[in-house]
């Protein structure tokens, strides 16, 4: 099961990518994140983890499995039997940018989880689209 939502930005993927690697700054982007905090130091790489605490879920830790700096970056974090796999894709489109948000489970349980976290999932991942809107949107060109 896949979640995916985009949308189109008035800002340059140059100043929508720093957004993406300023973890520590995600929690003042969303109300989807309530802390978040590196456990390593220096640029984001694959191998990088970071631990998360979302509202109404147990604190989790996404380890980075993907990263084609400017463009993309993947991650999961594995609950019980559930492993999910994020993404935050930025793509240049006419003046501006288009971001995407993916969220996609994976194991035994990932449908049945899935169906009963589906409009919750899919509500953090447009208050997190909407925050890096905003913010992209509000800076300094």
């Amino acid at each position: 099961m896949e979640h995916r939502v985009s949308t189109a930005v008035a800002a340059s993927p140059e100043q929508i990518w720093p957004l993406f690697m300023n973890l520590e700054r995600w929690p003042e982007l969303t109300e989807s994140i309530t802390s978040l905090r590196r456990l390593d130091t220096g640029p984001l790489h694959v191998g990088s983890e970071t631990e998360i605490k979302q509202p109404r879920l147990p604190r989790a830790r996404w380890r980075v499995t993907e990263l084609d700096p400017g463009h993309s970056f993947t991650w999961e974090t594995k609950v019980g039997a559930v492993t999910s796999v994020g993404a935050h894709i930025v793509t240049p489109q006419g003046q501006g940018s288009e971001i995407t948000l993916t969220l996609s489970l994976h194991g035994p349980f990932a449908r049945t989880t899935g169906a009963l976290l589906s409009r919750f999932t899919q509500r953090n991942l447009t208050l997190e689209l909407d925050g890096f809107r905003r913010a992209a949107e509000s800076a300094p060109a």
